[in-house]
């Protein structure tokens, strides 16, 4: 049975992590898109998939997932023997793994959802934008990528010198904004090791061939 994989019809967020690692990896899948817009995430069906109701999620042979960095480690690891590694292995790189992994979910998304939600949501449903919200948010997510060009003096990758899961995470928000709102923070001349690192993960060939596909 071929991996489902249900996700937004407005493509991209968590739906084109996940559909990243699916093509970093080379699994076959069948999209299923879900309307929003018509709430098709709280039907009875669905919920009884994501109680929650949001997306992605996956069904794997009737195994049930969601939670967009659940999935990419759970099939990262069932994968493991397919395409990149993405996850480490060792005590000591699966700690820092896990430290990146953390700075990204509570330093980096946080901010940029708030910049996603006031940027590209709103105006989707007819609402005004706070654009002091936007360039306070800017200036706060600023300062972090501060540290990220510290961190990226001293290596390749957000979790070392190998690519891993937790830079296919990154993808999640970034990309929407440069494409959808033109909002980009991560090319900044003042910051040399983040634009080297940024444009290397948007530069992939499976993160290019997604675009292409509409997944951002």
């Amino acid at each position: 049975m071929v991996l489902k994989l249900y996700v937004s019809q407005h493509l991209g967020g968590g739906g084109a992590i996940v559909a990243m690692v699916l093509a970093e990896k080379g699994i076959p899948y069948e999209p299923i898109f879900v309307d929003l817009d018509k709430k098709e995430t709280k039907t009875p069906e669905f919920l009884a998939m994501h109680p929650f109701g949001q997306v992605p999620v996956i069904d794997d042979d009737g195994f049930i997932l969601y939670e967009s960095r659940a999935i990419g480690r759970y099939l990262a690891e069932k994968y493991a023997d397919r395409g990149p590694a993405l996850l480490p292995t060792g005590l000591q790189a699966k700690a820092i793994f896990e430290q990146a992994a953390s700075v990204e979910s509570s330093n980096f998304a946080p901010a940029f959802l708030k910049v996603v939600r006031e940027a590209l949501v709103k105006p989707r449903h007819g609402l005004p934008v706070d654009h002091a919200v936007i360039d306070e948010t800017l200036v706060a997510l600023a300062e972090k990528l501060d540290a990220y060009e510290a961190i990226l003096d001293k290596q390749k990758f957000a979790a070392g010198n190998e690519f891993s899961l937790v830079d296919i995470f990154y993808l999640m928000y970034a990309p929407l904004l440069a494409s959808r709102a033109g909002i980009d923070v991560m090319t900044k001349a003042e910051r040399p090791n983040v634009t080297r690192w940024w444009n290397e993960l948007i530069g992939r060939p499976a993160w290019v061939k997604l675009q292409a596909e509409g997944y951002n």
